[in-house]
């Protein structure tokens, strides 16, 4: 099949016009499609590789959009994507103003249920199913799950629930033994056995009443679509467990999977990275990894936990060093939070090392097992603010707002790499309460690990620039952003810039000066408004009867989009020029 006769084809329904025969040819096809598209730089590369014939199959045999597909995560679902009328869009692919890495709603009929967290998609299917039964509909709902996602524990919730029910719901286990990571735990030792020999007593899924088939090559269709055939005139919960390779059709992408996950710029015809541009600098992820590995080298009661992060949140080295010290539990934030508050228990010191987007997973277990048992364990929230590409499934934007209001919960917003690497350190020595602190994705400003660490003043506040007239408040990393603004900022001596650093406690001693020094108050954070540091100092100054004016520069009530991160800084306003204009726009009010 050509190229061109692949382009003509824009949605499932033109697909189903070609011949059993045909789908092979035109899956080679497809995964080249992926290929190109994302060899310029911007997406998810293994999983959609991994699942082009499994996309192309169940297109082929079931009857969506009427039939509802969900796939888990949405890593896997480009094809699908590609398939469903938005190929031409993946030369903009999760920029600002064009097509989502995850499937969206809003974007496509085909996308029954926006996804960007695992573990959704069964629950999501066995609610749509049920739906349909009250309505008298008959339809098809499929979720397709990872391995390493149908370990997470609402998959279990839902599994547990599905075999209770006749819903009409086919779960397809993707089964590539990887996550972003290499799955871990004792269901991938499960799979593993299952796909080595056939047990003779009922399996896990049958043991929970689901239909099971498999092991079987997901990679090949003709199979696949006998078998999908086959699940079209059954009813009732049922699984398939397919077998498939992550990174399939590109040699380097089978063989480095977690490089390839989400690779960058790479020459589509041999699959060899781009040399990116020389960053001198390093990120604050290596920064945390890299202190956390210092520091357990002498406090033989340092441990880090991570759901399924270990590259991401720069623990690599530290679970090699510390293979016992440094656990990747899967994909189970919730877990990750009591394990750790278990541990602390104990006398260890825990660092749960957790993106700010899935702590909001384990809320309760925050609450419950941490705080109001006043456990010291220590949370790094990394991811936290904008995090780019990904979008609003993403951004760590709630993460102040959602854990201001549990007692006991300290939280701690470095303005830079230093700053982070000594609240790490000072956290090792002992701390009164369960902490939080957070910090962005991206670069930091240090070229190279120094592990000189300083005892942080806890809970005091920093005069980084004096002024006479407006007093900027900055929360985290938007320090820098503040003063990049003031040094060609033409009324700068009107100027203070306070590095506040922590939420909670806050500096109550610095608030009582600013606020009878200045005749106006600017908050900036990276996070939303309502609740977050902000409302701290709104509050603050409510009940200390100031009267000043305060306005908050942080995310207003909305969801932000997608984009790169610089875009949409600039759009909140928070680059050099925007913050400039903030300042300006409050001085002429007050002057």
């Amino acid at each position: 099949m050509s190229r061109n006769r692949f382009a003509s084809i824009q949605n499932p329904e033109e697909i189903r016009k070609l011949s059993q025969k045909e789908l092979p040819e035109f899956a080679a096809a497809l995964r080249k499609e992926i290929i190109l598209a994302l060899s310029k730089g911007e997406g998810h590369l293994g999983s959609s590789l991994g699942t082009v014939e499994l996309t192309v199959a169940l297109h082929y045999c079931f009857n969506t959009p009427k039939d509802l597909l969900i796939w888990d995560v949405g890593h896997q679902a480009y094809g699908h994507k590609m398939i469903t009328g938005r190929k031409i869009d993946f030369e903009s692919l999760r920029q600002y103003g064009s097509i989502s890495g995850f499937p969206k709603r809003e974007e496509s009929p085909y996308d029954s249920f926006g996804t960007g967290h695992a573990g959704t998609a069964i629950s999501a299917a066995l609610g749509m199913a049920l739906s349909s039964e009250l309505k008298g509909e008959n339809k098809q709902h499929i979720a397709v799950v990872g391995d390493a996602s149908i370990a997470n524990g609402m998959a279990f919730e839902a599994l547990n629930h599905l075999g209770t029910t006749q819903a009409n719901v086919l779960v397809i286990l993707n089964d590539n033994a990887m996550g972003i990571d290499p799955s871990v735990g004792a269901l991938k030792h499960y799979f593993e056995t299952v796909q080595k020999e056939q047990p003779t007593t009922p399996n896990f899924f049958e043991s929970l009443n689901l239909n099971y088939s498999g092991p079987i090559d997901g990679h090949d269709i003709e199979t696949l679509i006998h078998v999908f055939e086959k699940q079209k005139k059954m009813q009732g919960p049922r699984i398939i467990h397919l077998v498939t390779t992550k990174g399939k059709g590109l040699p380097p992408a089978e063989n480095e999977q977690v490089t390839y996950h989400a690779p960058g710029k790479f020459n589509p015809l041999t699959g060899k990275l781009s040399r990116p541009e020389e960053h001198q600098k390093l990120k604050y992820q290596d920064i945390l990894g890299q202190t956390l590995l210092h520091l357990a080298k002498t406090n033989e009661k340092i441990v880090a936990l991570t759901p399924a992060m270990p590259t991401g949140s720069g623990l690599v080295q530290m679970m090699e060093t510390f293979p016992t010290r440094c656990i990747d539990v899967g994909i189970a934030e919730q877990h990750a939070v009591t394990l750790a508050a278990g541990m602390a228990t104990e006398g260890m010191i825990p660092f749960c090392v957790i993106y700010s987007t899935f702590l909001q997973r384990a809320y309760d277990q925050v609450i419950h097992d941490v705080a109001l048992q006043d456990l010291k364990v220590i949370f790094c929230i990394d991811r936290a603010g904008i995090v780019g590409h990904d979008g609003p499934t993403h951004h760590g934007v709630f993460d102040i707002a959602f854990l201001r209001c549990i007692p006991n919960l300290e939280i701690a917003t470095p303005r830079d790499a230093q700053t982070l690497q000594n609240l790490l350190y000072t956290a090792q020595l002992g701390i009164p309460h369960p902490l939080a602190i957070r910090y962005p994705r991206g670069f930091s400003e240090q070229i190279k690990f120094t592990p000189q660490f300083e005892k942080v003043a806890w809970g005091k506040g920093q005069l980084l620039k004096k002024g006479d007239t407006l007093a900027v408040l900055s929360f985290g990393t938007l320090a820098k952003g503040v003063r990049d603004a003031l040094k060609n900022y033409e009324n700068a001596e009107a100027v203070s810039l306070y590095d506040m650093c922590f939420v909670k406690p806050l500096d109550t001693d610095l608030l009582h000066s600013i606020c009878k020094t200045y005749k106006a108050i600017l908050v900036f954070e990276e996070g939303v408004n309502s609740g977050g540091a902000g409302s701290a100092i709104l509050e603050f100054a409510a009940q200390e009867g100031y009267h000043l004016p305060i306005q908050l520069q942080g995310i207003p009530d909305q969801f932000i989009s997608h984009g790169k991160t610089s875009l949409l800084h600039q759009q909140l306003g928070w680059d050099p020029s925007g913050i400039s204009k903030k300042i300006s726009l409050l001085l002429n009010k007050i002057q």
